[in-house]
């Protein structure tokens, strides 16, 4: 059901308006006739592989115009558009069909490549029904109530690339509200802040290495006087950072929480929420999405806990009620008696030293607090004495040395000392995956090289 109604969305969008504005790339507007066309020229060559019924289409994805076209041209015919990222990087090759064959995953619509921020990215099937709930959930973030005008005015600005669960998602969500948008094909502050004062959106959406971007770029705040929120997911954002953005731009930074496991966010913060609780609840990643469910367990004997202890988080997220059941993830959280929920850190990442827990994610937020630090990252190095023990990578701020010696000062005055970093390296550039998070295996890469 979930798939025709998506189905035939998507098949009505030219035929209501063809001449209207759809998709800014590279300053040049393609108008929904434009991307009709581009689809039906995509669906031709699905057509010559597959002649008959949905195909599972293999995209090597990048942000372009045709990629959103096949996108579309394969969820049209009840496909399942599977998500190829290019060996390159995101910026290598045009995006193009792979593979196509008869779809053996029913109801499927994406299978959509995992961050790979602790292990290689995996593929993770979501449903035509997770996906429109996904989709449709978003608006829980808008002031704009379900059931209003379809048409929404002004231009949105999508710069997550497609090849995350977020940049399908904002793509959807404007097609299917027929809300014009401009289309990075990467993040780059200059070209995102050419767009900002063109189109003057009253939100945007920014990951929060995107984010630090910004800050560091120092723009007139004239520039992005338009934006009354700002969304900020994939990885954790310190509270700090949040601060200085909202203080220098005016903008509440609306954190959330997702996971690609999940078919979307499960938390977050709303305008709402942020206007009556940030002063107390700062540092929190908001509170649970409607319809989606948060607990708190005990690592060790899975019983539920209770307000404001740690443990393991689980999440029923209202995208995947039909599949029932908790998600138990790697993430150690607290739920507040507001129900506002904290990352604590990764429970698979814990560093065991001489006995005592050391989370990276806790101590890499310490190390940012620092004016000279753009980004840090912790991980375990084994010892013999010890077991493990925490080491940093650091990257310095534009114009800043980052000396080690001060940064770790400032951390023993706030972390416990074993949890202060044995080592700290200072790297020009802390490695990304394409969501903007540490790629963590390149990271480990890195530091192998630097203490060798």
């Amino acid at each position: 059901m979930a798939a025709c109604e998506l189905a035939r969305e998507i098949g009505v969008i030219a035929a209501e308006d063809p001449d209207a504005r759809a998709l800014e790339f590279n300053g040049r507007w393609h108008t929904w006739g434009d991307l009709a066309a581009a689809m039906a020229r995509a669906d031709e060559a699905i057509e010559e592989r597959v002649p008959d019924g949905p195909a599972t289409v293999g995209v090597l994805t990048r942000n372009t115009p045709g990629c959103v076209a096949l996108l579309l041209a394969v969820l049209r015919r009840g496909g399942c558009f599977v998500v190829i990222r290019p060996p390159g990087g995101p910026d290598a090759g045009p995006a193009d069909i792979q593979s196509a064959e008869p779809s053996p995953y029913p109801g499927v619509a994406v299978r959509m490549l995992t961050s790979g921020t602790t292990g290689p990215p995996k593929h993770v099937s979501l449903t035509y029904e997770a996906l429109l709930t996904g989709v449709s959930g978003a608006k829980h973030y808008e002031s704009k109530k379900p059931g209003t005008s379809r048409r929404p005015r002004g231009v949105a600005i999508v710069n997550s690339p497609l090849a995350h669960l977020g940049g399908v998602f904002r793509v959807l969500q404007c097609v299917l509200d027929r809300r014009p948008f401009v289309f990075l094909e990467r993040f780059e502050v200059d070209t995102w802040l050419r767009a900002v004062r063109e189109y003057r959106p009253k939100t945007a959406s920014l990951v929060p290495a995107a984010l630090r971007m910004v800050l560091r770029a120092d723009p007139d705040p004239a520039d992005l006087a338009s934006l009354l929120a700002v969304t900020c997911g994939t990885a954790p954002l310190s509270p700090d950072d949040a601060d200085a953005f909202t203080s220098r731009y005016g903008a509440p930074v609306l954190t959330s929480y997702a996971a690609t496991e999940f078919a979307g966010g499960v938390a977050g913060w709303t305008l709402g929420d942020y206007r009556k609780y940030w002063r107390d609840k700062r540092g929190s990643a908001g509170r649970a999405n409607p319809g989606s469910e948060l607990r708190v367990v005990d690592e060790t004997t899975g019983a539920v806990l209770g307000p404001d202890e740690n443990g393991l988080l689980e999440v029923r997220p209202a995208q995947l009620c039909s599949a029932g059941g908790w998600l138990r993830t790697t993430d150690l959280a607290r739920v507040d008696a507001d129900g506002f929920l904290y990352i604590l850190g990764r429970a698979d990442r814990a560093v065991i030293r001489g006995g005592f827990k050391v989370l990276p994610d806790r101590v890499a937020a310490v190390l940012e607090g620092h004016p000279d630090v753009g980004g840090a990252v912790v991980l375990g190095v084994a010892d013999d004495r010890l077991g493990a023990v925490p080491v940093a990578l650091v990257e310095p701020r534009p114009g800043t040395s980052a000396d080690p010696g001060p940064i770790l000062d400032r951390a023993r005055a706030t972390l416990a000392g074993y949890e202060v970093p044995a080592e700290l390296h200072v790297t020009p550039e802390l490695p990304r995956t394409i969501s903007g998070k540490v790629d963590l295996r390149a990271a480990e890469a890195l530091l192998g090289r630097i203490r060798a």
